[in-house]
């Protein structure tokens, strides 16, 4: 997968599912005025575009590799074929399914009312947890968008972060100090997600994560 590569648009028939290995991917809604709104993040415990098991035929998101990685691409038809001899394969999608719904249904609630400190702490952890990568290359304009705010908006949070000593913010880069401090500066929306992960996968469950507890650097890019 390339970075900023589109997988599945809006509207599009969704002719193929990938099972991501490596990376992440963002699930976006396209308002009517064009502007895209992330409304949940796809990584290995995932699956982009599992809604044919649902009975959906075309994409509701968009879906776009927010990261270079790897993926085991299958045809939906595959899929389907696979799904109906496997009783296993279909339970374990209804449950990431469940999953990707609650992850949803929190992140509309965390933007109506969660300070925007929290949301970029809950994003960074979120992109941690899937990016299994030391850096990661983003612009602002993308953060923003992902986010649904002002692009000068992200530098203001980021700034305030790392007074707290969680991150430090220096050059366009973004590197994760204390992974436990972050956890406590974000909002309650991050658990809130994780702990319905380990409720449907089991109670050892975790989200993909290179190193617990290891600094991690984004790349934050002038666009």
């Amino acid at each position: 997968m390339d970075l900023g590569e589109t997988l599945h648009r809006h509207g599009d028939v969704i002719e193929h599912v990938y099972f991501v290995e490596t990376g992440f991917i963002s699930a976006m809604n396209i308002l009517s005025d064009g502007h895209p709104l992330e409304i949940a993040l796809i990584g290995s415990e995932g699956v982009a575009g599992f809604s044919v098991v649902l009975g959906g035929k075309t994409s509701y998101a968009e879906t776009m590799c927010q990261t270079e990685g790897r993926a085991y691409r299958m045809s939906a038809e595959g899929l389907l074929d696979v799904v109906a001899q496997a009783p296993v394969l279909r339970d374990l999608l209804l449950r990431y399914a469940l999953l990707f719904q609650i992850q949803v249904s929190q992140t509309a609630a965390c933007n109506a009312h969660h300070a925007l400190e929290q949301r970029l702490a809950r994003w960074l952890l979120a992109a941690h947890d899937r990016s299994r990568v030391a850096q990661l290359s983003l612009t602002q304009d993308l953060i923003a968008v992902m986010l649904g705010v002002r692009r000068a908006t992200v530098s203001i949070a980021a700034s305030t972060l790392q007074r707290a000593g969680v991150i430090r913010y220096q050059h366009g880069k973004i590197t994760i100090l204390d992974r436990v401090g972050l956890e406590n500066a974000a909002c309650e929306c991050y658990e809130a997600v994780s702990g319905e992960y380990r409720r449907l996968f089991g109670k050892d469950a975790a989200l993909p994560r290179e190193k617990p507890f290891s600094a991690a650097s984004v790349q934050l890019r002038q666009s």
